[in-house]
């Protein structure tokens, strides 16, 4: 869907402009015809003339640059363009743009074109976080700009958290789609997104399971993969409730959150939303079994008692009960397994009815549960099968990557079969 795409690479400063070498180098590979604006900024991190080889073309770094003026001066060059893709997209240049700027050829460029601007931002973690920068990405999407990640993990700084830029292979994936979705350059407003319409339920983190007023049975899920879920299926067009259990994290912004503690408070809160759920995600990491009977007040170590028994019960199970409901929702679960990963999700696909399920190996420290990485197989009972008690197994395997990278890819899968599903 590349070929023939006039594509307008714009950089601003930070220390992830080398990535964008690598995106010019996808996009002309796959036949688009790029030309590379630069602010100032960005070019003490790297230098122009790296981009003029890649891309075939002069670099563009002046509003009125007398010799760029000469052959396509900026208005020219923002009418030239089918999509622009601005990577990185510095919180600064972010802050511009949501206020309407024009004071550089960058800006300049977005508020004079009727093409598509998409960014990839790239800062500090503190920096994304902050209110102002959070209300810069809102304001935004409003215009119709749309925002590609950013995603989560070790930064330049030393630092550990979201405000990487995607990879170089993420965002060529993602403009692809775009391209996709629209055979000509129209505004993102106007792009129907794969879920746009639809309602996604998801559960995330832990739960609690409460053994006295102070004391709890829990397990070390920290949200990440469903917080990166809930976002992906917001991206993609859709409402999403994110039912989440304790965690450390930030809820995304347009979700609407759903806090709560135990498997039980889980899954009330899940049937309440299914009437109007079209896909359930169970990424929950729930609790197996919880104490018989809570304490109502602190247990007291005891003289002399060296033990302390308790009764756990069976929690009810969430993904079961909401794939056997008569107002079935497309039901995804997940499989954390330590061992025979496959063979178990295999297991727990046919016996909980679930239309997919997304295996892991939470034994590796790596792409565990804390991790900001993760790699898993997606399976799934195939259409037709001659014997449907022992059905045909589907699978997708994509290579590890940050769990907002997979985020997007997973979604992606979710809702291709959920529309084959519905056709």
């Amino acid at each position: 869907m590349m070929q023939g795409c006039r594509v307008l690479l714009g950089l601003s400063g930070g220390i992830a402009a080398y990535k964008s070498a690598e995106l010019t180098r996808l996009l002309v590979k796959a036949g688009a015809e790029v030309r590379v604006v630069m602010t100032e900024g960005a070019q003490a991190f790297i230098a122009p003339l790296t981009f003029q080889a890649l891309s075939g073309n002069p670099v563009h770094t002046h509003l009125l640059d007398p010799e760029a003026e000469a052959g396509m001066g900026h208005i020219e060059l923002a009418k030239w363009a089918d999509l622009i893709i601005i990577a990185p997209a510095s919180a600064d240049l972010m802050a511009r743009l949501a206020a309407g700027m024009a004071d550089d050829l960058m800006t300049t460029l977005c508020l004079a074109t009727e093409a598509s601007v998409l960014l990839a931002p790239a800062m500090n973690q503190a920096m994304w976080r902050h209110p102002a920068t959070q209300k810069n990405a809102r304001t935004l999407q409003t215009y119709g700009y749309t925002l590609l990640g950013p995603d989560q993990g070790e930064q330049a700084c030393g630092d550990t958290g979201p405000g990487r830029m995607l990879e170089a292979s993420a965002i060529f994936a993602l403009l692809q789609s775009h391209r996709d979705e629209s055979s000509s350059p129209v505004s993102n407003t106007q792009t129907q997104k794969p879920l746009q319409g639809r309602t996604v339920t998801l559960t995330a983190g832990p739960t609690r399971e409460a053994v006295d007023p102070v004391r709890y049975i829990s397990n070390h899920s920290s949200g990440k993969m469903g917080y990166a879920l809930a976002e992906a299926a917001r991206d993609a067009g859709a409402r999403v409730n994110l039912i989440s259990g304790p965690v450390q994290i930030q809820a995304p912004e347009g979700v609407n959150l759903v806090q709560v503690n135990s498997a039980c408070d889980m899954l009330e809160a899940s049937l309440q939303h299914l009437p109007d759920t079209d896909i359930f995600i169970a990424a929950a990491a729930v609790a197996d079994y919880r104490p018989d009977n809570a304490a109502d007040q602190k247990m007291k170590k005891q003289p002399g008692q060296n033990e302390l028994v308790l009764r756990l019960v069976q929690n009810p199970d969430i993904v079961a009960t909401i794939a056997r409901h008569e107002q079935r929702p497309f039901t995804v679960g997940f499989a954390a397994e330590t061992q025979d990963v496959e063979n178990y999700a295999i297991s727990k696909l046919m016996r909980k009815n679930l239309d997919m399920i997304i295996a892991n190996d939470v034994s590796r420290s790596d792409i565990g549960f804390n991790s900001d990485q993760n790699a898993v197989t997606v399976l799934w009972k195939q259409a037709g099968s001659a014997d449907p008690a022992t059905p045909d197994i589907g699978r997708y395997q994509p290579d590890q990557a940050s769990k907002t990278t997979l985020a997007r890819q997973l979604i992606t899968q979710i809702s291709d079969h959920f529309l084959h599903s519905n056709t």
